[in-house]
């Protein structure tokens, strides 16, 4: 029997980091129940805030959520903490969650190989403007791509009064489930000047399954604050 030419014996080249990324299929879970600690604070206002809230997601009932706790200012908690748990209400409503996907259609990518914490790294440009879609670099599994870490600049900011939006998102996987369990964000906005925004999760079910005991006051710890990456 003959030997086939050396080419013809080389296995198909393996997939790169980006295929592999793009190739997952990640959904958000379909139901899940999570006590979220929301805190905030304004430079210029001098106002802090901060805010405790069962948060719950249903085939049936989609997003909703239970204010457990409050305090700080008041101004900070209606016109910052409020409208992002409402916010997140009218995603889930008009199913935006699909929008943010890492798709070619959503993201151009750039390979930026192993960082020292040993992720892979994946510089982002999003191809249009929209609040769900970040400039910047993700942070993946080198092994799956699984997502760890988003860092970067919203690429549409969500309102005529916020000049410049950067944002970390934190994620782990649970019970077979990604999710977010901690968002960071720092914001320029108008009057208010440096605002700052952080939400952690602690997760109790996870599409019916038991995941967690979550405690008030004792939110779920998150990973260093990380300046988010610029795209380059």
């Amino acid at each position: 029997m003959l030997a086939l030419p050396v080419a013809a014996q080389r296995s198909p080249a393996a997939p790169s980091m980006i295929d592999r990324v793009v190739a997952r299929s990640d959904p958000p879970p379909q139901q899940y129940r999570a006590l979220r600690r929301l805190e905030a604070q304004s430079d210029k206002l001098g106002g802090s805030a901060w805010m405790e809230a069962w948060t719950a997601v249903a085939p049936a009932t989609g997003f909703g959520y239970q204010i457990i706790g409050e305090g700080g200012s008041g101004f900070v908690r209606g016109k910052v903490l409020k409208p992002w748990l409402d916010g997140e209400k009218k995603m889930w409503a008009d199913g935006d969650p699909e929008r943010a996907s890492f798709s070619h259609e959503n993201y151009s990518f750039i390979e930026r190989g192993l960082t020292p914490e040993g992720l892979s790294r994946l510089d982002v440009k999003s191809r249009r403007k929209d609040v769900l879609l970040v400039d910047g670099a993700i942070f993946v599994n080198p092994e799956d791509g699984d997502l760890v870490r988003i860092e970067g600049r919203l690429s549409k900011t969500p309102s005529f009064w916020t000049r410049r939006v950067e944002v970390v998102r934190h994620y782990e996987r649970i019970n077979g489930v990604r999710v977010p369990v901690a968002i960071e964000s720092i914001a320029s906005v108008l009057i208010a000047g440096r605002s700052t925004f952080k939400m952690t999760y602690q997760y109790e079910t996870i599409n019916g399954y038991q995941v967690g005991v979550p405690q008030r006051g004792a939110p779920a710890p998150a990973a260093p604050t990380i300046e988010p990456a610029r795209h380059r």
